[in-house]
């Protein structure tokens, strides 16, 4: 059933709640949307309804903040009228291989009954099965740990590029070496933005705030990780003034703006970092991204998006994101764009050094 009106709710007995759980400026998290949704659902609830939700959480929010909801605006008991379940979302944007139904899912239920039906709804169109967590509460933190994990690991390489920076060392070449280990872990420096990896830890951290814990690895790696585009930024101008170019005044184009490569998704988007840091020191920035809604960007960042033919004779290109119009493109095309002396900056190192030495290009990568 597809519907704009809240009354044909009623028509239904299993909900699914799936709506973004962000964070404000504070880093603190952002409940309106999923209270919002669960405030709707609430007022059509029937008995013996099934509410599950799929939104990421801090362990014990589905039980503690919308349990208390439903209640409130249906006038029904949980447990005993109604009963609310979780299973995380865990799509991963731009992965065609990965799909939703690819994709073992984490189902939990307030009792075993309810958790049975919730895995039968799910087990009925996903491929790869489901898997019955212990409680609403373990699977909250398993879906909010998956991404956490992910964001300390990237962390991590990202404070070794920094070292390896100082010590004149190529990452790409040190993670190559020690890649040959059966047991290393295939993470590379970058960006870490998006509307999961970079925004779940920050629901974690708050509830063990709330407990009177202080998580540091977890806000360390966060810390890290929030400061790359700064960092960028920063090698890109140590570079321009190293070949005797001038700052103020400067054109510097970036390649891709999305929060990943070959997706349109913007948000939380860490390249808008690189860009404030370069505004900063007057630099004039122009930005390509052949998969990004030019509207959606202006309003959502107030960026204008240039056309790739409107980028020529600028003073440096950074290469953010990844994306399979540039790497498709002859490496010549994105020379051409460059005035002499010509200077690219390699985010995600996937340029070929010999081929950048051999035409007297200047370059940098993370």
């Amino acid at each position: 059933m597809v519907t704009s009106n809240p009354d044909d709710l009623k028509q239904a007995d299993f909900y699914i709640i799936a709506v973004p759980t962000p964070i404000n400026h504070a880093k603190q998290p952002d409940m309106s949307c999923v209270l919002g949704a669960t405030e709707t659902v609430g007022k059509q609830l029937k008995k013996g309804d099934i509410v599950v939700y799929e939104s990421t959480v801090y362990p014990g929010a589905t039980e503690e903040e919308c349990m208390p909801v439903l209640e409130k605006f249906s006038g029904l008991r949980c447990g005993k009228d109604f009963f609310i379940g979780y299973s995380p979302e865990r799509i991963n944007p731009g992965d065609k291989e990965h799909s939703f139904k690819n994709i073992r899912k984490v189902v939990a239920g307030q009792n075993p009954k309810v958790l049975e039906i919730i895995a039968d709804v799910y087990a009925s169109v996903v491929i790869a099965g489901v898997y019955r967590a212990s409680s609403i509460k373990v699977a909250e933190a398993a879906k909010v740990i998956e991404n956490t994990q992910r964001d300390i690991n990237i962390a991590l390489i990202n404070e070794l590029a920094v070292i390896f920076e100082k010590m004149d060392i190529d990452t790409s070449d040190v993670l190559a070496a020690a890649g040959t280990k059966w047991n290393f872990l295939p993470f590379k420096p970058g960006l870490v933005g998006g509307h999961c990896i970079g925004v779940d830890p920050y629901y974690l951290t708050y509830k063990a705030n709330v407990l009177g814990l202080y998580p540091e690895v977890i806000l360390s790696g966060r810390k890290i990780n929030d400061n790359m585009g700064k960092y960028i930024a920063e090698q890109t101008i140590k570079k321009m003034i190293k070949m005797n170019k001038s700052i103020n005044g400067a054109t510097v184009a970036i390649a891709g703006l999305t929060f990943k490569e070959n997706c349109n998704d913007i948000r939380n988007t860490r390249v808008v970092d690189i860009i404030a840091e370069l505004r900063s020191y007057h630099i004039n920035v122009l930005i390509h991204d052949p998969l990004a809604d030019p509207k959606e960007v202006k309003h959502e960042y107030g960026i204008d998006l240039s056309d790739w033919s409107e980028i020529k004779n600028v003073d440096a290109m950074i290469l953010a994101v990844a994306h399979k119009f540039y790497l498709d493109m002859p490496p010549q095309n994105i020379i051409n764009k460059l005035a002499k002396p010509a200077l690219l900056i390699d985010v995600k190192s996937v340029f070929d050094r010999e081929f950048l030495k051999k035409n007297k290009i200047e370059f940098w990568r993370l």
